[in-house]
């Protein structure tokens, strides 16, 4: 298959960001003499906030998540005003795209600003044409709606796109969008019938899917 665009999710799969979200949550749920476990951790990976705060106040209960969510923004920041590892693969592929002359975006469940932040942390925000956030939608992951506007703002067909994908949630957005989808698993479980490809890295992905 001919592609003519690629179209990335940003944390788990482009940046090493959900090790960074599991230190600063569990760092703020210190704070308030709470317990993170693992497990819900995991139900909140490739959530939107609106989502993660409704689990959060499940957990938690709703009195606290105003603080705890200001908390764990705190404690995210100042583990990425470090800087943010890019997952394997990554550079690789940029580099291929660049060759290959295709646009590319990122479709994220994070706002704006974290994106940005988080892609310049890495040093990529100004490898990609567009940036699709939060804050560009209506409906978030894992509604086709992130996905759909990335491949409208590159002036492709959704099914001439590729996606890369780490998560469930990001994988059913992409799925329905139409697009042929990759699925690097990151810290949850992604079931097999999720996604066209498996792979390990997005370079082997890539590979997989016939882009390189």
């Amino acid at each position: 298959m001919t592609y003519q665009a690629v179209i990335f999710d940003l944390d788990g799969t482009l940046v090493d960001s959900e090790a960074v979200a599991l230190e600063s949550a569990n760092r703020a749920a210190r704070r308030f003499g709470l317990t993170m476990r693992p497990d819900f951790f995991h139900s909140l990976v490739g959530t939107d906030g609106v989502t993660t705060k409704a689990r959060l106040a499940a957990e938690f209960g709703a009195e606290i998540v105003p603080a705890f969510d200001a908390a764990w923004g705190e404690e995210f920041d100042a583990i990425r005003s470090a800087g943010m590892a890019l997952k394997p693969g990554v550079m690789d592929v940029l580099a291929a795209l660049d060759t290959l002359q295709l646009p590319r975006a990122v479709a994220t469940s994070s706002r704006r600003r974290g994106a940005q932040a988080s892609l310049a942390a890495a040093g990529i925000l100004e490898r990609f044409h567009t940036v699709v956030t939060r804050d560009c939608v209506t409906n978030a992951k894992p509604h086709p709606e992130p996905y759909l506007i990335a491949a409208q703002r590159l002036n492709v067909p959704p099914e001439r796109c590729l996606a890369f994908e780490d998560s469930p949630t990001g994988a059913r957005s992409a799925m329905a969008a139409g697009m042929r989808v990759v699925v690097v698993p990151d810290v949850v479980r992604v079931d097999d019938e999720l996604g066209h490809h498996r792979a390990e890295t997005i370079l082997h992905g890539a590979t997989l899917a016939g882009l390189l």
